[in-house]
Order: C-alpha cells, then sequence, then structure tokens
C-alpha cells in the first residue's frame, strides 16, 4: 500500500534555522494564515510550525542578549 503524501515537501528543523530564516518563514506562515482558505488540519499544523518558528526566533534574541551583557560586563571591567 502507498502512502498519499498531498502534504508539502519537508522543512527543515526548526533548531538548525538561524535567526533570518526561521522569521522569514514566520511571516510566511502567518501570512498564510491570515489569507485563510486551509483546512482545519493545514491551519493547526501551520500554527504548530509557527510556534516553534517564533520560540526559535525568541531563543535567537534571548542568547544575543546574554552575548551582548556578557560583552559589555568585559569592556567594563578592563
Amino acid at each position: 500500500m502507498t502512502e498519499n503524501n498531498t502534504q508539502a515537501p519537508q522543512r527543515p528543523d526548526v533548531d538548525t534555522l538561524s535567526y533570518e530564516q526561521a522569521r522569514e518563514e514566520l511571516v510566511a506562515v502567518v501570512s498564510r494564515l491570515e489569507a485563510g482558505g486551509v483546512s482545519l488540519e493545514e491551519s493547526l499544523a501551520l500554527w504548530e510550525r509557527g510556534e516553534a518558528l517564533a520560540d526559535r526566533c525568541e531563543a535567537w534574541l534571548e542568547g544575543a542578549k546574554v552575548r551582548l551583557a556578557a560583552a559589555r560586563d568585559k569592556a567594563e571591567d578592563q
């Protein structure tokens, strides 16, 4: 029995995306959700992907804040 593969092509794992890649894909996901016209199942999948992308962006931003604070502290100590 063959599997019916009507889903979108595999997308990269969110954990491998750069901030810019995650943000770009998140914008696309939000646009698709706002446009409507997708099934409930696809809407849920998009929502879940969007949540993961938003978490990835937040993790990048938090990491940047930590690095900036460390650099600032190091500069003040010198």
